[in-house]
């Protein structure tokens, strides 16, 4: 049997949740996928950085690592987006349209000053002058810029609203498969996502990380699968896959304790190249490889305290360190050295 469970991202509005048996192709596709350029069209040197109001080191360092995103960047650069745009009121696209021209366009920092005024929108549970956590506000920001790209289309069938050129670069789908201990049947979900979240409890690199997610839990007892064909409650496995790779992987590292809000501060090793081929549903195949381009670090001892800046590899081939209004070139091997919260992996 086969289901599928298309969540955005646990922040995304309700109504684009839907479970199904099977899955139609879209009816529509937003955005041709061809169109998509993984390649800088623009090279040059790293562009401004951002003034920091109070508390908003985590702001900054999610929307360099946004600008520096090679296909996002091309789109946005290019001014298709408010080109033809018809939003009424708040749009996220045309803002980081106009916020990725400036940046880029910049020596002198500057003041992010649409996205400050448009924090509300983004998500409603954010305070100016609070220190906000940074994945969540990525999440928050991804979303809306999702949003903007479906606009007014409230007729969308459910299976065109991946199609958009924000989930064609960030989107990417995980397969779970639980198979019957008893009579060994198969049971694939299917659920859309635009980053993955990885525990490092136990992982000290993220390829050990990666392998954790992609390892067999065992189910019984009180956490046992209902089997649709035994038609009662049996032991399973079940397992996740990444069944349709991004073109571009965002990581979360779980550092922060949802409870205690407690920081796990161990090192967690990353490539500056990645193989995710591993890891995917097809395991045999070609190398699926990814390139790092971003790295988001939070200094600090809990999610509600600390700085957040990051390091960035710029279209001139460069890595920056981006603290707030200052950027300085750095080596790779400082890059990899550091203490990740995010990681940024193109294809």
């Amino acid at each position: 049997m086969v289901y599928w469970l298309l969540t955005i991202s646990p922040q995304l509005s309700s109504s684009f949740k839907v479970i199904a048996e099977g899955m139609t192709p879209p009816q529509r596709i937003l955005f041709p996928p061809e169109k998509i350029c993984m390649v800088w069209q623009q090279r040059q040197s790293a562009g401004a950085g951002l003034r920091n109001v109070g508390n908003t080191c985590f702001l900054n360092a999610v929307l360099q690592c946004l600008t520096y995103t090679p296909p996002l960047a091309n789109y946005l650069l290019s001014r298709q987006h408010s080109q033809a745009c018809r939003q009424q009121g708040f749009c996220m696209m045309c803002i980081m349209e106009a916020h990725v021209n400036k940046v880029l366009h910049s020596v002198s920092a500057i003041l992010p000053l649409a996205v400050l005024r448009a924090f509300r929108f983004i998500g409603e549970h954010f305070q100016l002058g609070r220190e906000e956590d940074a994945h969540d506000f990525l999440c928050c920001t991804v979303n809306a810029m999702q949003r903007a790209c479906l606009g007014a289309s409230n007729d969308l069938d459910i299976s065109s609203q991946p199609t958009t050129i924000v989930h064609q670069i960030f989107g990417g789908f995980l397969r779970s498969r639980v198979i019957c201990f008893s009579c060994k049947a198969i049971s694939d979900s299917y659920e859309a996502f635009l980053d993955v979240p990885l525990d490092i409890k136990a992982a000290s690199s993220l390829p050990a990380a990666l392998e954790d997610f992609v390892t067999p839990e065992h189910l019984d007892g009180e956490n046992c699968f209902q089997c649709s064909k035994c038609e009662k409650n049996v032991a399973a496995t079940k397992r996740f896959t990444v069944h349709c790779a991004p073109k571009v992987l965002t990581v979360c590292l779980k550092r922060f304790d949802c409870f205690t809000a407690g920081k796990i501060s161990k090192v967690v090793e990353y490539p500056e190249y990645l193989d995710l081929r591993p890891y995917m549903s097809q395991a045999d195949g070609e190398p699926l490889l990814y390139s790092l381009y971003a790295v988001l670090v939070h200094s600090g001892v809990s999610c509600h305290g600390g700085h957040y800046f990051c390091y960035t590899k710029a279209s001139n081939g460069l890595w920056y360190r981006m603290d707030d209004e200052s950027v300085q070139l750095r080596s790779i091997d400082t890059v990899l050295r550091q203490q990740a919260y995010l990681l940024f992996y193109a294809r």
